[in-house]
């Protein structure tokens, strides 16, 4: 065994670099993903610095659990060329926002963007960090982009699924997702990379470097990296999966006494009441019934053909295949990443090391975030419908409503860019204290987002009623044109309004010159600044009879600012965004103290106390308290109990008014007839009252490694987690489902929009409610297996048992949405799951991977029954199916390994869902598919090549 001494020297100056202190643990002992993990005479000072605790000692193992993803596991089993897509494949993560779940974040900023959610709690609620450090967020929710990260240089990423605000503070309550840079690199490394799918679309490469130099004896070093990074966009959806026609249909035979379900899962049904070139949904006056008209290529009008089960708004069988919704929306997004990162680090002494780095990423999306579908009313003196029906059929009628998919209008688009900057200066090393070795570092670090985020070709409620109110001219009109040339009606009296009249009725009628003068490309620019200064110390003060007692003390100051701008014309008036500049502030100051205290027995107390004191919610207490035990070589055990917060973020306290627009369910059994099927604006406005979330966490977990089966390595962990004063909102069809309760606080929430563009404003606002309850048991194994004389098989599995995840906002009954896989925020599979297998040797490796989730139900609430059904009420609604199916995806990587001159090289192969299995299906409107927990690319190849020197 190497020198004691020079271990923990080697280990000191990393931490020293490092703002988060980092707790030294055997990584043997860990239940890591490790795909390299070293055998127990192969541990290397390099590879025992984990995360999870502020202590740094020699030895010390915390009870709070632990997943490691390496670098190896990252280049040989990362299904694409983002980092953030792979960490997200481990089971304890569910519910990630990224850009192909984000596609109606049209408002909120989150669209194109990667991150992680432990628990499925929440993103606000899981802290990542780059090597120990917060970093600005991207939105101003605060979440951090993963794309930001210097990718090329990230060692590992560690997952600590537990509490840990006592150690590193506010929003750690379901856990940290710390990035680890290879800050100690020598050498040069560049990649090249390119991909496609199956189907031929989403064409991606990408391009990165790095290299790190050391001189001076090694006291200097000087690490330098960039990256580029592009992917094509996926802006129709013409996959098989998509063409079923799977829907909920509102059961049109239902009674609340004949037995019938209220609800139908069916396929064959398309919506009719909005279609391509609009479909006439009702009308006021006339003696024969013009519901059902449409309005196809050239204007053409023509009778939809309703099948046997028509609702409100679906219909099964007939003409179903007409509406074009699903087609017309994105799988992916056009994404364009830049970025360089370096740093530089001089060691004067072994007490002081002083650094500083930088960084700079530049990111553009590009995402079709739907057709502009639409609900509208036209008078019968309309110059367009007198041309597109006969006398006869307008006899009577004073107006008729329509719906539309906007076939002739393009597609709403998602265009935001955002640039992220960090700089950070800092300094550390060691010294002895007490007699023993001591450890600090403190740092200074200043972010900044600038993010530009732009909606593109958006409706201009004011022009696109005026284009719309089309009628002929009059003789002698103030415009000068003939009589019978069709203008708008409001240019009569305002001859000077540049209005342009636009055909709504049919597919390839529109005039481009009217399109263009009904949109408009709204955007907001807005820039988060945050501005953090740590200073940590760990060291060894005395000793009991059961050995050394250490101490890691610190204090931090953090402030968030956000500011912005809108131009007034983009304010509102726009049937999407309608953005508000938000301003607003706060600053946070905190100390902590960690302690490890040896019982004796091979028991060990690792507690820790954090106080908090935020300038807009006031002071707080953070705790935690730890016990490991290990009675014998072979089994280790561990428990925590923590108390942690999260306090509310600038978007909460400050947001001026974001809006976004939606269609309410088409169940009428859970939000009534009047607004199922429903298009609506929602407007979120900030509450400066609110107070932080407190959270109590339980974990209690064993870790099994056997002397008698040599590179076995097991560990189960039970979670609990209980959230109190949980900060949230009812959105628009949970304020419905209120409403058609009886409650007429709720009711007073929505109401009609006067503009006529939606048929719906719905108002909303965060508050602290009463709690969410989150528990499961986590599972993970590793085996490590020689082959021959120069291989190695590696076998690895992690799944995750959700048990519970209960929301309770103090007004409805609670609702456990564990078991429902119908998507990123509506629930989490029972159960998440991933293995792989990597064969190892000097000259190649392969691996596969197995990845997925348990079959679920589509609404817990559901009750499922085909005749003898009781009542459908909306707490309790019938249906007659309330299955959804989970998924199996199986990657394939292969990787040769080149020897050049004094480099290596690879070329690797890497195939993503190699049998082509669907994504879970969801009879929903739209993209009906979930595209949180499955793939909806298909089949996909990726290949290339890496070249590192020696």
């Amino acid at each position: 065994m190497r020198d004691i001494r020079n271990h923990h020297r080697t280990a000191g100056r990393r931490v020293a670099f490092t703002a988060a202190a980092s707790a030294i643990a055997l990584t043997q002992a860990l239940p890591a993903m490790a795909q390299s993990a070293p055998a127990d005479d192969e541990v290397r000072a390099d590879q025992i610095v984990v995360t999870g605790t502020r202590v740094v000692r020699d030895g010390f193992q915390s009870p709070t659990p632990l997943t490691v993803l390496t670098q190896e596991d990252i280049q040989n089993q990362s299904p694409t060329n983002n980092i953030a897509d792979f960490v997200n494949q481990v089971p304890a993560l569910a519910g990630s926002t990224r850009p192909s779940n984000s596609r109606l974040a049209i408002s909120s900023g989150l669209a194109g963007i990667n991150t992680m959610n432990l628990r499925n709690l929440g993103e606000v609620r899981t802290l990542v960090l780059l090597d120990g450090r917060r970093s600005v967020g991207s939105t101003i929710t605060g979440l951090v982009d993963i794309n930001t990260f210097p990718q090329s240089l990230v060692k590992s990423v560690e997952i600590v699924t537990g509490g840990a605000s006592a150690a590193y503070g506010s929003d750690a309550v379901a856990g940290v997702i710390n990035y680890v840079l290879d800050k100690e690199y020598e050498g040069l490394k560049l990649e090249a990379d390119s991909g496609i799918t199956d189907e031929g679309d989403g064409f991606n490469y990408s391009f990165s470097g790095a290299a790190g130099l050391a001189f001076a004896d090694g006291r200097a070093r000087v690490l330098l990296a960039a990256e580029y990074s592009h992917r094509d966009g996926i802006f129709q959806v013409d996959r098989e999966w998509n063409q079923l026609g799977f829907r909920t249909i509102a059961n049109p035979n239902y009674t609340p006494t004949n037995g019938e379900p209220a609800s139908l899962v069916v396929h064959g049904a398309g919506t009719w009441n909005t279609l391509p070139g609009g479909v006439i949904r009702s009308q006021v006056g006339g003696g024969s019934s013009l519901r059902g008209v449409y309005f196809d290529q050239g204007g053409v009008a023509k009778q939809y053909q309703f099948g046997s089960l028509t609702d409100g708004s679906q219909t099964v069988g007939g003409d179903w295949e007409l509406n074009d919704q699903s087609r017309r929306i994105g799988l992916d997004a056009t994404d364009d990443r830049r970025g360089v990162f370096g740093r530089v680090s001089y060691e004067f002494a072994d007490w002081l090391t002083l650094f500083a780095q930088a960084s700079y990423n530049w990111n553009r999306t590009l995402f079709n975030s739907g057709p502009q579908a639409a609900t509208f009313t036209l008078t019968a003196d309309n110059a367009y419908l007198q041309q597109a029906l006969t006398p006869a059929q307008l006899a009577g009628v004073t107006s008729v409503t329509l719906g539309t998919s906007a076939a002739d209008l393009p597609y709403r688009k998602n265009n935001s860019t955002r640039e992220v900057q960090r700089y950070t200066i800092g300094a550390g090393g060691e010294f002895e204290m007490f007699g023993n070795r001591a450890i600090w570092d403190g740092y200074f670090q200043y972010g900044q987002t600038d993010a530009h985020e732009q909606i593109r070709d958006i409706m201009n409620n004011t022009r696109m009623a005026q284009a719309t109110d089309a009628v002929f001219a009059p003789a002698g009109n103030a415009l000068g044109v003939p009589a019978g040339t069709i203008v708008c009606r409001s240019s009569l009296t305002n001859p000077t309004n540049g209005c342009i009249p636009l055909n709504r009725l049919g597919i390839g009628v529109g005039n481009p010159a009217a399109i263009d003068w009904v949109l408009g490309d709204p955007y907001r620019d807005q820039k988060f600044k945050q501005t953090v200064a740590g200073l940590n110390l760990s060291m060894t003060p005395f000793a009991t009879w059961a050995g050394d007692v250490s101490v890691a003390i610190g204090a931090e100051y953090r402030k968030e600012e956000v500011s912005g701008f809108v131009p007034t014309e983009f304010q509102s008036g726009w049937s999407v965004g309608n953005y508000r500049p938000t301003f607003g502030s706060y600053n946070v100051k905190e100390a902590y103290l960690e302690t490890v205290v040896p019982l004796g027995l091979g028991a060990e107390f690792n507690g820790a106390v954090r106080a908090t004191d935020y300038s807009t919610s006031g002071y707080v207490t953070t705790w935690k308290t730890g016990l490991t035990w290990q009675p014998i070589d072979d089994i280790r055990l561990r428990g925590t109990l923590s108390r942690d917060i999260r306090a509310p973020n600038l978007n909460e306290l400050y947001q001026s008014g974001t809006s976004r627009t939606n269609t309410f369910t088409t169940n009428a059994a859970l939000v009534g007839p009047t607004y199922a099927g429903r298009n609506y604006q929602e407007i979120t406005t900030g509450n400066l009252n609110l107070d932080p979330e407190k959270a109590d966490t339980l974990s209690v977990g064993a870790i099994l490694r056997p002397r008698f089966v040599p590179g076995l390595s097991f560990s189960v962990d039970y979670f609990r987690i209980n959230v109190k004063d949980a900060i949230a909102q009812f959105f628009a069809d949970s304020i419905a489902q209120r409403c058609f309760e009886g409650r007429q606080d709720f009711c007073a929430a929505i109401v009609p929009d006067p503009s006529g563009v939606r048929d719906f404003l719905v108002s909303a606002s965060p508050f602290n409610f009463a709690k969410v309850k989150v528990r499961g048991i986590d599972y993970e194994a590793s085996y490590r297996l020689p082959v021959g004389e120069s291989g190695n098989l590696f076998l690895r599995g992690t799944a995750t048992n959700y048990l519970e995840n209960l929301v309770d906002n103090g007004v409805s009954t609670p609702v456990d949405t564990v078991g429902q896989n119908s998507g990123q925020t509506s629930g989490t599979p029972n159960w998440i799951f991933r293995t792989s297998a990597t064969f190892d040797t000097p000259d190649y490796s392969v691996s596969v991977v197995g990845r997925g989730v348990s079959s679920g139900k589509y609404n817990n609430t559901f009750i499922v029954c085909t005749s003898g059904c009781p009542t459908s009420t909306a707490a309790a609604p019938t249906i007659n199916r309330n299955h959804i199916n989970g998924t199996f995806y199986t990657d394939l990587n292969f990787t040769a390994k080149l020897g050049i001159g004094k480099a290596d090289g690879q070329f690797f192969v890497n195939i993503t869902n190699l049998f082509d299995k669907d994504p879970i299906l969801l009879p929903e409107t739209g993209l009906s598919a979930n595209s949180t927990f499955s793939d909806l690319l298909g089949r996909s190849f990726r290949v290339g090549v890496r070249f590192k020197t020696r």
